[in-house]
Parts: structure tokens; sequence; C-alpha cells
């Protein structure tokens, strides 16, 4: 079957139309002139992708470059948003199609998100990729994650290097593969430069065990004499967590219709102001989104305090 289809392929893509244009042009048609059509299709091949490529590069990345939609003001957006992408599998299984499908189509659209939110001048987006508890998932659909974040962190690195865009991986990671943790050093290295537009993916991420953590290194710090009980407080604690260079959110999105936090950013979600979805996170477009900081705009935030 396959030596059928690569036969099928070569009549169809080279040897039929080497024959048209042999008519065509009265070029006897031999190896020696169908091996030339070939080295001409792929040199054509490889001007256009040096054209496309040429032609990225010359682009201008600026965060809030575009004018915001209507009904939101760029002085109000928030600097930090968050996300946890619920939905894919469901959105797979009404489309039925594999739950692989609908996580692939989560991830696209986790790009397309992004983009987005730096063109209207937020400067952070993490998202919830994936939480420990997510180890307790069917062992296929675990590998097929791992799988998947693998090879679009691989491929996407010029896409984030091409859009500045840095992107930093948190979580506890002893359990992620080999393969996909050099790919996440690769990338991390590779965008580190970037300063205006952060992409935060929490890969085996739990907000209770940053806590714990961060309280365990505390202790060891006191043992070893380095600070007293007197030295502790949020700023010195915040140093500890694994966000500790990030910006709290001040805008959690989750989708699917879930209205809970699962686990995500315990400490640093003291005051984020929450935004519910009923659409599952492949449908979640540039309109939903909008629909979210139109309602952010709207809140008044206090922090605790009247105004």
């Amino acid at each position: 079957m396959v030596t059928f289809l690569v036969v099928f392929t070569f009549l169809a893509l080279i040897l039929i139309p080497g024959l048209f244009i042999s008519r065509r042009l009265s070029v006897p048609i031999s190896f020696k002139n169908i091996r030339r059509l070939i080295k001409l299709i792929i040199s054509l091949y490889d001007d256009e992708e040096e054209r496309i490529e040429k032609s990225d590069e010359g682009r201008t990345n600026v965060v809030g470059e575009e004018e915001p939609p209507s009904g939101l003001l760029r002085e109000l957006m928030p600097r930090h948003v968050a996300v946890i992408m619920d939905g894919n599998r469901r959105w797979a299984e009404q489309a039925g199609l594999p739950k692989s499908e609908g996580h692939e189509a989560g991830a696209k659209r986790l790009l397309e998100f992004i983009v987005l939110c730096f063109k209207l001048g937020i400067e952070t987006v993490s998202a919830f990729a994936f939480s420990t508890e997510n180890w307790g998932r069917n062992k296929i659909e675990v590998i097929c994650l791992m799988s998947l974040f693998q090879r679009y962190l691989k491929t996407k690195i010029k896409f984030f290097q091409r859009e500045e865009i840095r992107v930093s991986v948190i979580g506890d990671l002893a359990k992620i593969p080999a393969s996909l943790l050099g790919t996440i050093k690769e990338l991390e290295e590779a965008t580190k430069c970037y300063k205006k537009k952060h992409l935060i993916l929490a890969i085996d991420y739990s907000g209770r065990f940053d806590i714990l953590n961060a309280c365990r290194s505390l202790m060891k710090k006191s043992q070893q004499g380095s600070i007293s009980e007197e030295d502790v407080d949020e700023t010195l604690f915040e140093g500890e967590l694994v966000t500790k260079c990030i910006p709290s959110p001040d805008l959690l999105i989750r989708t699917s219709g879930e209205q809970r936090i699962s686990n995500f950013f315990l400490w640093q979600m003291a005051y984020t102001e929450l935004f519910f979805s009923p659409v599952h996170w492949p449908d979640f477009d540039e309109d939903r989104l909008v629909e979210a900081l139109v309602a952010y705009q709207r809140r008044e935030r206090r922090f605790g305090r009247r105004v």
C-alpha cells in the first residue's frame, strides 16, 4: 500500500506534469530532464520560504501596537492575564473527534490568544497547561500531552523569537520527560532577552506545592541562621515562590463553565478578578476575550480598601 502511494504521488506531482511540459515545449522526456524539473521545483520552493522568512523578520513587534476594540480602554488593560484552559476534551467529544484533537485545537488557540493579548497591551500571560493532579489522568492521554508540549515548544521557538515573546515554564518538572525538559531549557534560553512580552506556562504546577516549598525554604534558611522569625513578611515569602519575578494576575479567565481556581496561583490570586466563560477553550476567540476584558474594566478594584 505504501509503495503504491509513493508511486502514485510521483506520477501525480512529477511525471505527469513533466510529460505535459515536455509536449508543450518540445523538450524530450528523460530522467535527466525530470531531475532538472525536480531541482527547479525545489529551488522555487526554497525561494518562497526565504521570502516569507524575510517578510516575517521585517515585522515590528510592539506590545499594544493596535487600537483596542470598541468598549475597551488601553489605560485600564490588565498587566497580567492568567488562563485555565478547560474544555479541550469536551470540545472534541462534541465534535466526534479523538481527545488528542481537542488538545491540539487548544494548543493552537493558546498561540492565538497570547498574540491577541500582547497586541492589546497586556504584558504577561500565564497558562495553566498541566496541573500536578493531571498526572492521575489516563496514561495514554498524559503521554499525548507531553508529546504535544514537546512538539509545540520545539517547533514554535522561531515564532516566539519573531514575536519577541519571552517564555518561562514553572512547576515541579521532576517527572517531566528528559526530552521535553531539554526543549524547555532551549526555549527559555532562546527567548530570555525579550522584556516586553512574557508567557508563563505552568506544567506540573500546584499552588499548594508552591506554598509548601516556599515554607520549607524559609525554614531551612532560618535553621541556617540567615533569617529570623521577624524577617519573614509577605515580600520575603513571595521571593520563595516560583513566580517571584512575575506580577500577580489582575484577571483570571477560566473556560468551559468551570467556576473554581483548581490549585492554580493560590497565593498570587488573592485580589485577582475572576471571569468564568461557558465556552470551551478551543472556541474562546477574540470576541470572547474582549468580553472578558470589558467585564474586567467595569469592575472597581479596591484591594480591601474603600475608595
